[in-house]
């Protein structure tokens, strides 16, 4: 309901201040709906709802998206006026004006009904005493029987139990606290359980605690009591008091404490006054579902072992799987694919696997709300997918699920989501360079878990063939989002049997020759196709360019018909991500909204849209390639060079579509864009380091690539005072003189890769003390010229907070194992000894 409101107030503005009727009504719908939010946010935390509380809150639910929808309509005609129009034309678009003026004051006197008729429904079925009372029956914890779970029984977590146990029984005095981390079902519990059973009998005192997302703190630590074989004293109930008792029952003892399933650091500062630091080797075990938790809880030299990383699946849910295999008296190959698929996240769930849901959807109902929606679109993207961090929160913000906090950007308070996600455990993090994450993806089980959610909320419709569109087409709802996952099974042709009218997002996975018609979508937001090399493939794009509501449109495919010419017209386009072989569109020029653009066949476009990219003064990102079939004309290089000095908002750019002889040209930019965080400039080699690189002091990431390297540009990139991540490639290295990285240079740079491409860079590259100090990770290639260990960078154990060698072996008479041996031998004799990788 927020981007409904957020439109609302969008209506008593300024802009609309002439139209007191429409202002009016919006001012009532945002009284009425904002009293409805508040009932509707309590309604979301509670897990099992009274069947009267989810019919209205899912009607009240599809009566906001058809409210928004309505003045998303208003909102276009009203704007829709061409100020240059003649005298004929202005008054055919003032009659057009009054009678959509008309039409949109009936509909807003239908919207008001539909919010008096809500508020009247929740007043006479009580709503807000079906939230009062929540339910009083109180489920059993899905938890326990992990915790008695025997070790014969168990997968997969003989590794970390013996590495948690061997941090805990080490001969260390003083009082040793171990996190362990990971989502709902991991195995925190089992594992701390086999830890607690394996080493409990070396302590004096022991217990095992669970703590719970909202813990009566009272009755824990009276529990905790009980458990460590002390009296309860009945007059005693105050905290402090408990507290006291406890510290001296443990005082000169050594104790062994788990306390399991912490979701919150205040319970933690509560229940640690509990344990006294003795000196006696006593050890506490913290399991927790949360990343920041766990870290709060480790912060003064204790430990933290993330299971997520440690145990390559789900123990808890390996076991329950086990179980229903276990359970099933199938024979045939049939009966087993059954199973199997059964299993799947295409068919939901089956009820043996309740236990293992009920203890995901725990994490699930402690996400707050502003995550549950971004959570819930994952389910736009099929199993197994690695999903890009960019393109997701992009497509969060297209749908209206960020708000802006403390005057972040849009796109900025998104990332910070996505981060939330990650520390929860809700995604898995991919791939990572200098500690930043780059994409993500989702356990199937998490994933099962989503699009079952999605299905009780009519969030998502997800459709693995025609004929499952055409089963699910009875719901009560309209589609509001689709995904269709075909795989090549299904990639057979048919049409949709639903409405497409009102979705808001839809996403194309597969090899169907067959796509919708986009003139059917009416208030799409996100358009997403992605499939591979199809020969016979049918895509129509004519419509697109009718698609007033689109603000992101992401198109992974190599064969297409041509994008049509008015999509320049989509003045609500943030995001546009173009097919591999296609140009810029003609007027492209027009597109000022746009804030990401990617075109990977700069070949094909015109002089004159090459032009119009500096008219794009919103872009944030660009990404412009060329085609081995298409190259680019000096004129359209020059137009190109001129256009990026004017995108002075630019924070990131990865060119990759120059010529050799005009290598120069971007050379002489005289005024590049200040504020850029990325430049990715591999493809586009340099006689020398570009001074005005020098000038980004914004920039974190850079991609080089230079015919000479010399010390002065070195110098140049070595000043970069926010520079964390720099790959250079080599073209000619000068064999008169050696490129020194001298001391202070390189400030914050955590990871370097060095390529050349025929010459020995590593045998002419040298290190002085103090260069580089934060230096992690150095990736260097090797060729055929490459001189053996005798050619290693000089000064490299001045690299002292180096952690790991990656060796790029590129060589066609270099064995993998000599040069893995030379680098070996180099590494021992560095203060940390970083191991070696060859890829």
């Amino acid at each position: 309901m927020n981007p409904l409101l957020s439109k609302l107030a969008t209506l008593m503005g300024d802009e609309y201040r002439k139209l007191k009727g429409v202002r009016k009504q919006a001012s009532f719908l945002m009284r009425e709906l904002g009293a409805m939010r508040a009932a509707l946010e309590k309604l979301e935390l509670m897990d099992v709802l009274d069947p009267l509380a989810k019919n209205w809150r899912d009607h009240v639910r599809e009566m906001s998206y058809d409210m928004e929808n309505c003045i998303d309509d208003f909102m276009r005609q009203f704007g829709g006026s061409d100020a240059k129009a003649g005298l004929a034309k202005k008054t055919a678009q003032r009659l057009k004006t009054l009678r959509e003026r008309h039409r949109i004051a009936e509909q807003m006197e239908e919207l008001k009904a539909l919010a008096l008729e809500a508020n009247e429904r929740r007043m006479r079925y009580k709503i807000d005493d079906c939230v009062d009372s929540g339910s009083s029956v109180v489920p059993v914890d899905p938890r326990i029987s992990a915790i008695y779970k025997e070790a014969a029984g168990l997968v997969g977590i003989d590794g970390p139990r013996e590495e948690l146990v061997s941090w805990l029984i080490d001969t260390e005095k003083k009082l040793k606290v171990v996190s362990i981390v990971g989502f709902g079902g991991l195995g925190k519990t089992t594992l701390a359980r086999q830890v607690y059973n394996k080493i409990g009998g070396q302590f004096e005192r022991k217990a095992f605690v669970s703590v719970s997302q909202r813990p009566d703190m009272t009755s824990l630590l009276c529990g905790l009591q009980l458990k460590l074989g002390m009296d309860e004293s009945s007059h005693i109930r105050e905290v402090q008091d408990i507290i006291d008792r406890l510290r001296e029952h443990l005082k000169h003892k050594r104790y062994l404490i788990v306390v399991d399933d912490l979701w919150d650091q205040s319970a933690w500062n509560i229940i640690s006054c509990a344990f006294p630091e003795d000196g006696n080797g006593s050890r506490v075990i913290v399991t927790t579902r949360l990343g920041d938790v766990a870290f709060r809880v480790c912060l003064h030299n204790h430990e933290c072992l993330k299971i997520l990383k440690k145990c390559g699946g789900l123990p808890l849910a390996i076991i329950t799987i086990a179980s229903l295999l276990a359970s099933r008296q199938a024979r045939s190959r049939s009966e087993w694919e059954s199973i199997r698929d059964s299993l799947s996240a295409k068919f939901a769930t089956k009820p043996t696997l309740e236990e293992m849901r009920s203890i995901l959807n725990l994490s699930y109902m402690h996400l707050p709300l502003y995550l549950r929606a971004c959570f819930l679109y994952l389910g736009m993207y099929p199993e197994d997918r690695k999903i890009s961090k960019v393109d997701l929160v992009r497509q969060w913000v297209a749908e209206g699920f960020v708000s802006n906090l403390h005057g972040s950007s849009l796109e900025d308070a998104a990332k910070s989501y996505f981060h939330e996600l990650i520390n929860r455990g809700m995604i898995q993090p991919e791939d990572t360079i200098c500690g930043e994450v780059f994409s993500c993806s989702i356990h199937d089980m998490m994933l099962d878990l989503i699009l079952s959610k999605c299905g009780e909320d009519n969030f998502i419709r997800v459709a693995y063939d025609y004929k499952d569109m055409a089963q699910r087409d009875g719901c009560n709802y309209r589609v509001r989002r689709l995904s269709m996952k075909l795989s090549a099974g299904s990639a057979t042709s048919g049409t949709i049997a639903t409405s497409l009218t009102q979705i808001r997002s839809f996403a194309w996975f597969g090899e169907s020759k067959y796509t919708p018609p986009l003139s059917e979508f009416k208030y799409l937001r996100v358009l997403l196709f992605e499939f591979p090399d199809y020969r016979e493939m049918v895509v129509d794009l004519t419509a697109a360019g009718q698609l007033f509501q689109l603000r992101q449109l992401i198109w992974i495919a190599e064969r297409h018909k041509n994008i049509p010419s008015d999509i320049v017209m989509l003045h609500r386009l943030s995001h546009l991500i173009l097919p591999r072989d296609t140009g810029l569109p003609n007027g492209i020029g027009n597109m000022k909204s746009l804030r990401t653009l990617r075109c990977y066949c700069m070949g094909k476009s015109s002089l004159d849209d090459i032009e119009g990219l500096g008219e794009l003064t919103n872009l944030r990102e660009l990404t412009l390639t060329k085609s081995y079939k298409f190259d680019m004309v000096k004129a359209g290089v020059e137009a190109l060079v001129s256009s990026i000095a004017k995108l002075c908002d630019l924070k990131f750019l990865y060119l990759a579509c120059n010529l050799q002889h005009y290598v120069d040209l971007l050379d002489s930019i005289s005024d590049p864009p200040l504020r850029m965080e990325n430049l990715r400039l591999g493809g586009w080699p340099f006689y020398k380091v570009p001074k005005w690189i020098g000038d980004l002091h914004c920039l974190h990431r850079l991609s080089l690539c230079v015919e000479r390297l010399r010390t002065d540009g070195v110098h140049v990139l070595g000043q970069l005072p926010s520079l964390v991540y720099l790959s250079l490639k080599v073209l000619c290295i000068p064999q008169d003189s050696a490129v020194i990285i001298c001391t202070g240079s390189f400030p914050v740079l955590e990871c370097l890769a060095l390529r050349s491409r025929d010459d020995d860079a590593m045998a002419c590259m040298g290190f002085e003390a103090g260069a580089m100090p934060k230096l992690r990770r150095l990736v260097l290639g090797v060729h055929d010229r490459w001189c053996g260990g005798s050619a290693m960078p000089v000064g490299m154990v001045h690299l002292l907070s180096l952690e790991q060698i990656h060796v790029d072996n590129m060589s066609s008479v270099h064995d993998d194992c000599d040069v893995e041996s030379a680098f070996r031998n180099a590494a021992q004799v560095h203060p940390r000894c970083p191991p070696v990788t060859i890829y």
